[in-house]
């Protein structure tokens, strides 16, 4: 269950294609550890901004912006905007959870016999991921820095992530889930 979610698209006057007189504002948000996409209607007169890490859990005291979560959303219900948005929001939360995903890194395993679930990383091929086994057999990883240092055809990891996440919400019924919930 999701206790957080950041703010990708804010929808004063709610969707265009919803019917009747009075329209509901909307938040699009994505969660912050399932990586949900959600329909939020917030409280009125509440301020909410694009980026913003908004309370959506359980605890009604603590909801100061939501008023509720309307429901999941598929990736292709995102406004453009909030698809554009979703990869930098994304990275954001890759970076505040990096131990999270240098644990990855570190325990990623074998899928079978033909694949690792490290390949599943966009752009992160065969002789990469060979390199991130050797490497963290020797020491495992303590963050991207010394991922990146230490291997040296990875640029940035946290960008990586990041467009698997987005490639994993794209593709609603992908075989292999890295981090998204189903």
């Amino acid at each position: 269950m999701e206790e957080y979610a950041y703010v990708i698209d804010y929808l004063p006057q709610g969707r265009s294609e919803d019917k009747g007189y009075r329209k509901t504002p909307l938040v699009l948000a994505v969660g912050e550890t399932e990586f949900k996409l959600l329909e939020i209607i917030p409280k009125e007169n509440a301020v909410i901004t694009i980026g913003d890490r908004i309370y959506i859990g359980k605890e009604p005291k603590l909801r100061d912006r939501v008023l509720s979560v309307k429901r999941r959303i598929s990736y292709a219900d995102l406004t453009s905007a909030a698809q554009n948005e979703l990869p930098f929001v994304l990275e954001g939360i890759v970076n505040k959870r990096e131990p999270d995903f240098i644990k990855f890194f570190n325990e990623a395993e074998s899928i079978n016999a033909r694949m690792h679930s490290l390949e599943l990383l966009p752009g992160l091929g065969n002789k990469t991921m060979w390199t991130i086994i050797e490497e963290r057999k020797k020491k495992p990883f303590s963050s991207f820095q010394d991922l990146a240092d230490r291997v040296k055809t990875i640029h940035n990891p946290q960008k990586m992530v990041a467009s698997r996440i987005v490639q994993e919400l794209q593709e609603r019924y992908e075989k292999h889930k890295l981090f998204v919930a189903r």
